[in-house]
């Protein structure tokens, strides 16, 4: 297996494999070339986000700077919306449903680290997927951890830390996050 294999199957892998470290620069260079935009520039926005991620539906809007970890593991639906500054660490993949909407500072991370210290020391490093369904809303500054899936429908609101699940069609709120009630269908 390889490096990346073992990272796409979350097992512990080696960050500093030189395929890893190669497909990291290329993600670097397209971010900064897209970060180096301006909104005049949309079809050159575009261009360069088709060329980052994994797929990338039918007009997406992402607001820079945006920063990932490989880009290639993202895979969105259609009218995504990124606003400032989000952060996508895309070691595992990244589902993200049509119509996701993003507010600025939202980080979705996939990655994670052994939590035995001789591991971690070692440089070894893993990663769990993260889904996001469809029409789903993420407030300002949310962190979303390793393993989640959100269901469709969903907000979670502004600060929140989603380190667990979260069904469909409801708010959810708080650190750690947690369900406040349902939204309508």
């Amino acid at each position: 297996m390889t490096e990346r294999e073992r990272m796409l199957a979350g097992e512990l892998y080696d960050a500093s494999d030189p395929e890893l470290a190669a497909m990291r620069r290329r993600a670097r260079a397209l971010t900064r070339a897209f970060n180096a935009t301006t909104e005049e520039e949309p079809e050159e926005r575009e261009h360069l986000l088709r060329q980052l991620f994994g797929k990338l539906g039918a007009r997406p809007e992402i607001e820079p700077p945006f920063h990932c970890d490989y880009g290639v593991h993202i895979f969105a639906g259609d009218r995504l919306y990124l606003n400032f500054n989000c952060v996508i660490l895309d070691v595992a993949e990244v589902h993200l449903g049509d119509n996701v909407f993003v507010a600025p500072g939202v980080q979705i991370l996939t990655a994670t680290h052994p939590l035995e210290a001789s591991a971690r020391i070692a440089g070894r490093e893993l990663g769990r997927p993260v889904r996001i369904g469809n029409n789903v809303w993420l407030g300002a500054g949310a962190i979303v951890c390793p393993g989640v899936t959100i269901g469709d429908d969903t907000t979670v609101g502004a600060g929140s830390v989603v380190a667990r699940d979260l069904p469909a069609r409801v708010l959810a709120v708080g650190n750690p996050c947690r369900v406040v009630r349902q939204l309508p269908p």
